[in-house]
């Protein structure tokens, strides 16, 4: 049987003869929070209402591992290579020689806009995508081919998964995603469980066959920062570009007291 820590998301893994008949507690060896705890329901018992889990956890049909990265070069969904992440410590090494040598020539001033204009190759926005299948490799290829770090999810649980491994600054959500386990539900609930000053770092976007692209008053109405339509993939990353960048405005004060980088 496996426990989630309330407060801090470990999972312990407890031995099924062990666990008692009835409720009971139990410390996380992680964050010392006492856990509330219920024994695992019959077999006649175990339907969707019964469970009560997040199917991140508790579904056992589903492969529990996070959302892979989005390859570009080819049709299948891996984890980056070594080699990709030398090149792109590469890249990213190129990147703050040119950005120190712009300081160099242009003065403070015109350093700290040189360092706004131009993200490097560590600090590029992650994504996770979860879209229906139609879409899932046409919106997670045009994304990738403008430089963000693409998270390609099949399900929820990888949906989930990833969501709680790191901390993604986009998520584009299909109401479609994942049907049979309701996947748009649970992850529009992982959002909302989120704490107002990570939920702030989180970029909402609503992916919908209905809805008009960059309609803000639909996007406030869905809980969302912005709406993309099916039929505007091609304009995904600009609209995602600019809506980042009136973001990024609207909370440069607050930012700046805070001490936080822009999203």
């Amino acid at each position: 049987m496996i426990v989630v820590c309330t407060h801090c998301s470990m999972r312990l893994q407890l031995d099924d003869a062990k666990i008692p008949a009835r409720a009971f507690t139990v410390r996380c060896p992680k964050c010392q929070n006492i856990i509330n705890a219920q024994p695992p329901a019959s077999e006649a018992a175990h339907g969707a209402l019964a469970s009560g889990h997040s199917p991140a956890t508790e579904n056992p049909r589903l492969d529990k591992t996070p959302a892979p990265v989005f390859n570009p070069d080819t049709t299948a969904l891996s984890e980056t290579s070594v080699e990709a992440q030398s090149t792109d410590a590469s890249a990213a090494a190129n990147d703050v020689l040119r950005l120190l040598a712009t300081l160099v020539q242009r003065g403070t001033a015109g350093g700290e806009n040189a360092l706004e204009s131009k993200r490097l190759a560590w600090e590029r926005h992650r994504v996770l995508v979860c879209v229906s299948p139609e879409h899932r490799q046409v919106v997670a290829r045009k994304l990738a081919e403008h430089e963000y770090h693409v998270f390609l999810a099949e399900n929820t649980t990888q949906a989930i998964e990833r969501m709680r491994e790191e901390r993604m600054d986009i998520i584009i959500l299909d109401p479609n995603f994942d049907p049979v386990e309701q996947g748009a539900a649970h992850v529009s609930n992982e959002m909302n469980a989120m704490r107002p000053a990570e939920r702030r770092r989180t970029f909402f976007v609503h992916f919908s066959s209905t809805g008009r692209t960059l309609d803000q008053h639909a996007a406030f109405v869905s809980n969302a920062n912005l709406i993309i339509n099916h039929g505007d993939i091609e304009q995904m990353p600009r609209a995602l570009e600019r809506s980042i960048r009136d973001y990024n405005d609207l909370y440069r004060d607050l930012n700046r007291a805070m001490n936080i980088a822009a999203l």
